[in-house]
């Protein structure tokens, strides 16, 4: 599918507080770096709006390209340009930063006719910092790399709130001098930085990363719910899982959502399916089996069907919950009459 202008991003909500100490940190000049750069941005999203409002707080300048008003309002706000064409943005920076939702949207803005294979010059920098298949990475190199233009894949682990935060990591791959280059933009945005190789490595290793992540949600799903039947409080195994062997930053990170329930997403069951669907497919082009992740993708395949595709990705736990039997007034954290069911 082919539109004129793409959609780049999901809307972000509006902080007036943030903006406000935003505002506060140009105005001050507390921009934590010399070394600055015009920077473009493509997709101000829920990851794009956070990382973009950093790169302006540590003094670079930055045009960016979002069709809709609404994404955008928060960024120029802040001080942003507005670019009203691909052809604009590349003219107007140094490097060019893309956080967008998937493979057809990163097409548009990359490969089709007058897109960023086309407008971009020698000299300058695309960083790609999306989830992403190593296949359309790929062919936006062979495009790229032979006119002179550096291509550097980044995309980055971590949420909405480390992301405001600065604390996301980014797994980098490309022209190691290029990474050199936009390491200052790079730390604006992350809090540590992985360089894995010149090629698609840090695509795979993202994939791999997802991977974990998501086979997690789905385990810790199973195993709180064996533990319920035996009268645990999800509260309790949680304290106890994360001062154990297998203790996670992602388990502890997620650990106040499971306890109260509130799977207010940070992260969808369907963008979750999305990176499965990646996962899959690169393991399918790569002859690689991977039996548990092709069962892990039915489980959010489920959740999906059950109406949970906006919920946080961790509410397998109730899924796991109800397959099971176990209802609300049943379970040991939320109702005293635990010495009455049964366990075996």
């Amino acid at each position: 599918m082919q539109e004129t202008h793409p959609h780049v991003g999901h809307a972000a909500p509006f902080d007036g507080q943030a903006l406000g100490l935003a505002r506060s940190a140009i105005r001050e000049g507390r921009m934590g770096m010399t070394d600055t750069m015009k920077v473009g941005w493509a997709g101000i999203g829920k990851m794009g709006a956070p990382m973009s409002r950093r790169v302006l707080e540590h003094g670079h300048s930055l045009t960016v390209y979002e069709p809709l008003p609404e994404n955008r309002a928060f960024i120029v706000g802040l001080g942003a340009n507005v670019a009203h064409s691909l052809a604009d943005l590349a003219a107007s920076s140094d490097v060019i930063v893309l956080t967008i939702p998937n493979d057809a949207i990163l097409r548009q803005l990359t490969l089709v006719p007058d897109a960023l294979g086309d407008v971009m010059q020698a000299g300058q920098i695309l960083v790609e910092m999306s989830t992403v298949s190593p296949e359309i990475s790929a062919e936006i190199a062979a495009v790229l790399e032979p006119k002179g233009v550096a291509y550097i894949r980044a995309p980055v682990s971590g949420s909405t709130v480390t992301a405001a935060s600065g604390g996301l990591s980014v797994m980098v791959s490309g022209q190691e001098d290029a990474y050199r280059r936009i390491t200052p933009l790079l730390e604006s945005v992350s809090a540590k930085q992985f360089y894995v190789g010149q090629g698609e490595e840090a695509r795979y290793l993202k994939l791999v990363v997802n991977a974990m992540v998501g086979a997690t949600a789905a385990l810790l799903g199973e195993a709180l719910t064996l533990g319920l039947k035996g009268n645990l409080s999800v509260e309790t195994m949680l304290s106890v899982i994360c001062e154990s062997a297998v203790a996670s930053p992602l388990i502890a990170y997620k650990r106040d959502l499971l306890v109260k329930r509130n799977f207010d997403p940070a992260f969808s069951v369907s963008q979750m399916m999305k990176d499965f669907d990646l996962i899959l497919d690169t393991a399918k082009s790569d002859h690689v089996p991977m039996y548990l992740a092709s069962m892990i993708r039915q489980q959010y395949e489920a959740a999906f069907a059950e109406g949970l595709a906006e919920k946080d990705f961790f509410v397998l736990f109730e899924q796991y919950e109800r397959l099971a039997g176990i209802a609300p007034e049943m379970r040991p954290d939320t109702e005293p009459k635990i010495g009455t069911r049964k366990t075996g």
